[in-house]
């Protein structure tokens, strides 16, 4: 459960965020532009003067030469790249690394469900699951919260999924922590109430809820250890 960070590795400063997925930095003295590949608000993490990882990109349809792919925070290294924990559980699920869901024999990506496209489908011999993976930055005082910005579509989601538990189908949400400074986690009631209470119906529901802690280091991320979750 472990992915290698490739390409051209670069330490830079944080300055500033223009937009949800546009950032300056400065990396070896000169200002520059990065992608941003998370619409998260991240405002501990994304402060001037952090230090970053960038990975430098050559592309003449990118507007970007950069995409941020870690922060240091307290001294721990934190990947924000959203699309990661879809890819991480991609990988893990194809090798069997995970305690559960273990009736498959096919894993699917990006599985249309209802008016919902979901991370991961799971297709085995006499059922199949539904899965969302959701990409978590944000730990406050050893608590991993989700999400840290109001989301409607992981609500919608969540509500895809119990509809289909509800019509047999196995389903699961896993949070996967892009940090290992966490030690339980909780759904964010006071930044989304609407996604905490349609979690808590999951739950209440059948959904498989999980989260899974990361060690993130400047060459790789892997899946580390599950911690307890409280709705």
């Amino acid at each position: 459960m472990k992915i290698d960070f490739e390409g051209n590795l670069l330490e830079g400063v944080f300055k500033k965020r223009l937009n949800r997925f546009l950032a300056e930095i400065i990396v070896d003295g000169n200002l520059e532009m990065t992608h941003v590949p998370n619409t998260g608000r991240m405002k501990e993490l994304l402060t001037e003067g952090a230090r970053i990882i960038v990975r430098k990109v050559n592309s003449e349809t990118r507007k970007t030469n950069f995409d941020l792919l870690m922060v240091y925070y307290n001294n721990i290294l934190v990947s924000i790249d959203s699309k990661l924990p879809n890819t991480l559980l991609y990988k893990a699920f194809k090798d069997r690394q995970l305690s559960f869901f273990q009736d498959y024999d096919d894993v699917k990506k990006e599985v249309v469900y209802g008016n919902s496209r979901l991370d991961i489908g799971l297709l085995g011999p006499k059922k199949r699951s539904l899965i969302e993976a959701k990409c978590v930055t944000f730990v406050e005082n050893g608590i991993a919260k989700f999400p840290d910005a109001p989301t409607t579509r992981g609500t919608k989601h969540v509500y895809e999924l119990i509809d289909a538990k509800e019509h047999g189908i196995e389903a699961g949400i896993i949070f996967v922590i892009q940090r290992n400074d966490a030690k339980i986690f909780r759904p964010n009631w006071d930044m989304d109430p609407d996604f905490s209470a349609a979690l808590e119906k999951a739950k209440n529901s059948g959904v498989l809820i999980k989260a899974l802690l990361c060690k993130v280091t400047n060459k790789s991320i892997f899946i580390e250890s599950e911690i307890k979750i409280i709705i």
